[in-house]
């Protein structure tokens, strides 16, 4: 299967075809999504909440970022690779931003950036990286990284007037140069006119079902978490059922002294085994 690349992911929108967007943080998975045909990759601060134990995405670094984005990349998977710019790491000027960004790219072996926001100082943000030649995916609707300002994990966009603020902010991050732009947490009717108003791919996560193409993290829709069920959230697995099973199964089998059998060990030849016992005699004690 040939590798996509941004230019095929925006000719995918004009040629009507929905766009598959899935989260992965290691090489197995990567590989595994790529053998599927995932067209993109994102390598999510995400791994905040999913792999590394924290409350939101706050706390991730870049540093955690490129490390996972890196395991990724050598997967060599036919997905397109988008590096998610975590909180601060690009916001405090432009300078900041094509250095993390470059780093992303030539350390995290990322083919594009995510960048939450649709702020003016945004969008001038996502117009500098575009001109230095690195592609940028926006992000608008809820920013999980503005948590705090927002108030929690709350649907945007659910007022007429917001709504136009949203489509301002599409439009503004398309003449910018961003190449497409994830929606998420909004109602579908602000999503559909988001995506009929820019030409660049709307990749929906919690948007409704009118965007170019969908999102989701893995780990949520493989079902690994049971507290945590979003109502945009569809599981296709149970996955952590497969886990716990799995591992009660192998525990009672080494407990009932079932594992490891003759299968699953190696032996001596006779032989070799006889001259060990004849050298070597067992303790009395």
């Amino acid at each position: 299967m040939a590798r996509k690349t941004t230019h095929k992911i925006r000719l995918m929108k004009k040629k009507g075809k929905k766009i598959v967007m899935l989260t992965a943080y290691d090489a197995p998975t990567a590989a595994i999504l790529s053998e599927m045909g995932v067209d993109m990759i994102l390598v999510g601060d995400s791994v905040g909440n999913s792999l590394l134990g924290y409350e939101s995405t706050i706390p991730v670094t870049l540093e955690d970022v490129i490390h996972h984005s890196a395991a990724v990349s050598r997967a060599r998977p036919n997905c397109l690779i988008v590096g998610d710019m975590p909180f601060m790491s690009y916001k405090v000027s432009a300078q900041q931003a094509l250095k993390n960004c470059g780093l992303m790219l030539q350390e995290g072996g990322a083919e594009a950036v995510k960048l939450e926001g649709g702020s003016e100082a945004v969008v001038d943000i996502v117009r500098s990286v575009v001109d230095a030649g690195i592609p940028v995916m926006g992000h608008i609707g809820l920013t999980p990284q503005s948590i705090y300002q927002l108030g929690g994990y709350r649907i945007q966009g659910r007022t007429a007037d917001m709504a136009e603020m949203l489509v301002k902010q599409a439009v503004q991050l398309e003449e910018a140069g961003a190449f497409s732009m994830v929606i998420e947490l909004v109602p579908s009717e602000t999503a559909k006119l988001i995506t009929e108003t820019v030409k660049i791919p709307t990749i929906g996560i919690g948007a409704g079902p009118h965007c170019d193409g969908q999102v989701l993290v893995l780990w949520d829709m493989l079902g690994l978490f049971e507290d945590f069920k979003p109502k945009f959230v569809k599981k296709y697995a149970n996955v952590r059922e497969l886990i716990k099973n799995a591992v009660s199964e192998y525990s009672q089998d080494v407990r009932d002294g079932k594992f490891p059998d003759e299968a699953h060990s190696f032996e001596m030849t006779e032989e070799e085994t006889g001259r060990l016992y004849g050298r070597t005699k067992p303790r009395d004690d």
